[in-house]
């Protein structure tokens, strides 16, 4: 049995699920320093989203949508960004090492 990733902090897991349903976001999944050894007092939350096709967000996403999160995450700041906007450059890193917190069942 493969062992299971941890992160570097305490996820409220309904609360994301919440969040997610709220926002019609189908994934949410974590990467960056969260996943890894080198997460400090002062790192940001690494997040991917995948939204429901009739639920894409306009300027909330900069804004309410992330700050929303951060709350929920005891005040970290967050870095959101989309499945769909990882540069071709780092795509195969960020997935490799992205942990799925909510996934949409069908």
């Amino acid at each position: 049995m493969a062992a299971t990733r941890s992160l570097a902090i305490p996820i409220p897991h309904e609360e994301i699920a919440a969040f997610c349903r709220k926002w019609g976001i189908r994934k949410l999944s974590f990467f960056g320093s969260v996943v890894r050894d080198d997460f400090g007092p002062e790192s940001d939350v690494d997040v991917l989203v995948e939204f429901k096709p009739d639920r894409i967000p306009g300027w909330e996403f900069f804004g309410t949508i992330p700050n929303e999160l951060s709350q929920i995450l005891g005040g970290r700041r967050v870095d959101l960004g989309t499945f769909d906007g990882i540069n071709r450059w780092v795509r195969a890193g960020v997935l490799g090492e992205a942990i799925p917190e909510y996934v949409e069942q069908d």
